[in-house]
């Protein structure tokens, strides 16, 4: 027997093992299955070149899960609290995008200052207020809420990079837009939370900038060096970060799950629907904003893709450090899952439309090539970052 088909009968041979528990009132004793069942789903998507992007989604179920039937094995190692280890997951993180950006990133910003503009503003205006909007008429509590804004006010992550890639949008623009706003968090994500959160929980602006900085910027500026001196030197080191970069996102997800696993069994399902919201909105609007200014296809989609999708691994992070990872961290946790689900089904059915008119140049083309090569090994084992 073949690989695929051993591996599609298995994930059936699980998936009916799941029904028949949850009829007979045994669903709370299937962790396992259900674990298996994802392990065994992503195996199979292995074997398929169509379905070998959704891997690392389905990876992130299968982590989801495990820690919702089993939160003890990611809260506490011994005397050791396990959420301690997300913030140098996150520096790990933003090191990684460091190493898969140039200098050359930023100087998009005066060949393309438009589609850069539109697309920070944008990011910058819609996200933030869509959040406000959901949590001040969502009713749930306040430092739940407030995640809900927290995602908003965060910036792009390296996930919209690839999805741009798939959905042949202007690749260049959005890693452009990317870094541009990766680099102004924080100033601007402080800054919207004391505006916009404030009234949910106190928001110290000072506070959160270091913390964002010692996040952001340092490890960053890190990956930069890196990039420039090393920068196909440590051949193992460029090929291990996508991946290194893949499971610190789903281990800073399980962490936050299983910390937050009570309070999700109540408002999971209300919180998910804010969230699929929050997430549909900012490619909708996102898109219709860019296409009020006349832009090309290309430059409209990447600009729908860099407003819905967020850094939620940095959102993780920051409700770290505020002390609020079981509830303010809880949103991101979900929409770092969430958005990979759309922005895969987004770029599956944009890949299939050619853009109407002709692409402008690429604002990146030196770039671009080694870009494209590094975005096609993330794609094919999907991506990070939320970075």
């Amino acid at each position: 027997m073949s690989k695929n088909r051993l591996f599609l009968s298995v994930t059936v041979f699980l998936l009916i093992s799941m029904i028949i528990a949850g009829l007979s009132g045994r669903f709370a004793d299937s962790g396992l299955l259900i674990i298996g069942f994802f392990i065994s789903l992503a195996l199979f998507f292995s074997t398929r070149d169509s379905l070998r992007s959704y891997i690392y989604t389905i990876s992130i179920f299968a982590s989801v899960s495990a820690a919702m039937f089993y939160p003890g094995l990611f809260v506490r190692w011994g005397n050791f609290n396990v959420a301690l280890l997300i913030t140098p997951l996150i520096q790990l993180i933003m090191f990684g995008m460091g190493t898969s950006m140039s200098l050359g990133d930023f100087g998009g910003v005066i060949k393309n200052p438009k589609g850069v503009l539109v697309g920070v503003v944008s990011h910058f205006i819609i996200m933030p207020l869509l959040g406000f909007l959901l949590a001040k008429s969502s009713g749930l509590e306040a430092e739940i809420a407030a995640g809900i804004i927290l995602l908003g006010c965060s910036p792009n992550g390296m996930a919209s990079n690839v999805i741009s890639y798939l959905a042949k949008a202007n690749l260049a623009l959005s890693v452009t837009i990317t870094a541009v706003s990766t680099m102004l968090a924080p100033f601007l994500t402080p800054l919207l939370m004391k505006w916009l959160a404030n009234s949910f929980i106190e928001i110290n602006m000072l506070h959160m900038m270091w913390d964002i900085s010692k996040m952001v910027i340092l490890p960053i500026a890190a990956g930069l060096l890196f990039n420039h001196f090393l920068r196909g030197k440590v051949r193992w080191l460029d090929k291990a970060m996508p991946l290194v970069s893949m499971a610190g996102v789903a281990f800073s997800i399980v962490v936050i799950v299983a910390a937050g696993r009570d309070s999700l069994l109540t408002i999971g399902p209300l919180l998910l629907g804010l969230l699929v919201i929050h997430n549909l909105a900012g490619y909708f609007l996102g898109y219709s904003f860019a296409r009020f200014f006349r832009m090309s296809e290309r430059d409209c989609r990447t600009v729908a893709i860099e407003v819905g999708m967020q850094n939620a691994g940095l959102a993780t992070g920051i409700a770290k450090e505020m002390g609020k990872l079981a509830t303010t961290g809880l949103a991101p946790a979900i929409f770092g899952s969430l958005m990979n689900i759309t922005g895969s089904v987004l770029a599956s059915w944009w890949h299939k439309r050619e853009p109407l008119e002709n692409p402008e140049v690429p604002i990146l083309q030196p770039e671009e090539k080694n870009l494209q090569q590094s975005t096609l090994l993330t794609a094919n084992t999907k991506n990070t970052s939320d970075v």
